[in-house]
């Protein structure tokens, strides 16, 4: 099975386990891949030292497919 290049409503946890009270066109910020383990927590964040704040931006809600990518998500 290779990763899927795009990433649906169809494929995730909430909507699958009818938990999802959005209507969008597109998958939101709260993606989460729908697997066999069930609902899996996304990785932590990595402390960031001083130094290294200077040259990297502010943390921002990754996209639907960043999510897919941080969970190994394998289309069916």
């Amino acid at each position: 099975m290779a990763k899927s290049g795009k990433v649906t409503c169809e494929v995730c946890f909430f909507r699958r386990n009818l938990l999802c009270a959005l209507r969008l066109d597109e998958p939101c910020a709260t993606f989460r891949p729908d697997t066999p383990e069930g609902l899996r927590p996304p990785r932590q964040l990595e402390f960031v030292f001083r130094e290294q704040r200077r040259t990297r931006s502010a943390y921002a809600f990754p996209s639907a497919e960043e999510q897919a990518e941080r969970h190994d998500f394998v289309a069916a």
